[in-house]
């Protein structure tokens, strides 16, 4: 099978973004963790990915400030969703959407072990 690291897609009226079908099979358990990026943008993992490599990199010293604010870009709107199984789909949180300035089209780009979601006018800027 083909792998894929770009998209493009259209959010519906619901705010529900498809996800490619070469893609889906990496949310085989179908919950995907959505957040805040570090710009205006959207993080998007497995569940797997968020547990085993992000969860313990927001973890540290109490007094660690830059831990502390990882935390709070990672934290503050994090949603985990589940993707509808027969089309492939999840909800876009319209706070998420709102902070990635995403209007209706979503452009979709692989980021190692996740993806990052942004308006087409903050990717042509990248």
């Amino acid at each position: 099978m083909t792998s894929i690291d770009f998209f493009e897609r259209r959010l519906d009226d619901k705010n529900r973004l498809t996800i490619p079908a070469e893609v889906r099979s990496e949310f085989d358990n179908g919950e995907v963790v959505l957040t805040r990026g570090f710009g205006p943008y959207l993080h998007m993992y497995t569940l797997q990915v968020w547990n085993e490599q992000v969860e313990p990199e927001l973890k540290g010293a109490i007094l660690d400030e830059k831990i502390a604010d990882l935390n709070v870009i990672f934290r503050r709107g994090k949603v985990v969703t589940t993707m509808d199984s027969k089309q492939g789909r999840i909800t876009l949180d319209q706070s998420l959407i709102d902070f990635a300035t995403i209007t209706r089209d979503v452009v979709a780009v692989r980021a190692g072990n996740y993806w990052r979601l942004m308006s087409p006018a903050v990717a042509d800027a990248v």
